[in-house]
């Protein structure tokens, strides 16, 4: 490899890109709470709190230091799903409540698929619900999966022109693959899918100016599976024990082999996880602001059937 391509490597920062959006959030937090729609983000935990207070901590803090108020809601290992879902009902209702997030796993007695349906989709700020996630299909993409929506944002960072962009995207999960797909082709990018049926997996990655991996499986990308200058978003977070047995977290993608021939390359740790908490804020955002404009016109239209004395005083 020569000394010229060496030079034009870069590693995408996921914390600087992060910084990036968390200043347009910042800025958003403060036009909504001056008009009366300060955001609410429920973190709701149900069961080991300690299994997931890592994360939880780190969207408080990142939540708190934007402005947005984060609220921590503990539920019982023992819950129903009846329960549950009365719980979310409840956060629906509630005005003073703009998002919900449901922190995984939950208990095995809790379906998660029905419990995030159950959120209401102006509140929805996973992305998950399926409102959500079909309105991408629409070209409606200011609110989607978060990890998705920080996967293609840190594409963009690069300066690369996604109309006619040739991508692959490894891995075809509802929640992370599918959604990257659909964002791209609404950004007018080229897109094949691939999963573990697909034959010759490098036969497609080498064709790709950009590859996103997001399997579950460490190394599963290497250097000679990647087209030279291509920008690699690797999404993948495993744990690994090395021989002395020590353990670490790394990607699908072997870093050292890939770093060598991409354009643009994602760290792991520090490259999509950084940007997906991003994105859980912007989509607060975005969530307070639908809700804004829901009741705003709910309240115009009746104001307009009913007359004037229905307003403010009347």
């Amino acid at each position: 490899m020569t000394d010229e391509f060496q030079w034009k490597h870069k590693e995408l920062d996921g914390r600087k890109i992060a910084a990036g959006i968390h200043e347009e959030t910042r800025r958003a937090v403060d036009e909504l709470t001056e008009r009366g729609w300060a955001p609410r983000l429920v973190s709701v935990v149900i069961g080991d709190a300690a299994a997931v207070a890592i994360y939880v901590r780190n969207q408080k803090r990142t939540a708190e230091r934007l402005g947005i108020a984060f609220d921590e809601r503990h539920f019982a290992e023992d819950i129903s799903e009846a329960e549950m879902l009365a719980a979310v009902q409840a956060m629906n209702a509630d005005p003073r409540v703009t998002g919900i997030i449901v922190q995984r796993p939950v208990p095995p007695q809790i379906n998660i698929k029905r419990l995030q349906s159950a959120i209401h989709p102006l509140k929805d700020v996973e992305g998950l619900h399926p409102a959500s996630v079909g309105n991408i299909v629409y070209n409606e993409l200011d609110l989607g999966p978060c990890t998705a929506m920080a996967s293609v944002h840190i594409l963009k960072t690069t300066g690369l022109n996604l109309p006619g962009l040739e991508v692959v995207v490894i891995g075809h999960s509802d929640i992370v693959g599918k959604p990257i797909a659909f964002l791209l082709m609404a950004e007018g990018a080229t897109v094949t899918v691939c999963h573990h049926r697909t034959r010759n997996l490098a036969v497609h990655s080498r064709q790709a100016d950009a590859v996103f991996v997001a399997v579950g499986r460490p190394g599963l990308v290497t250097g000679n599976m990647i087209k030279p200058g291509a920008c690699v978003v690797d999404i993948g977070i495993n744990r690994v024990t090395d021989a002395d047995g020590c353990a670490r977290i790394v990607g699908d993608c072997d870093l050292e082999s890939c770093r060598e021939v991409a354009g643009w390359i994602t760290p792991v740790p520090g490259g999509v996880g950084p940007v997906t908490v991003a994105m859980l804020m912007h989509n607060t955002i975005a969530g307070a602001r639908r809700q804004r404009d829901f009741y705003n016109n709910a309240f115009a239209a009746d104001a307009w059937t009913t007359g004037p004395a229905t307003g403010p005083g009347g």
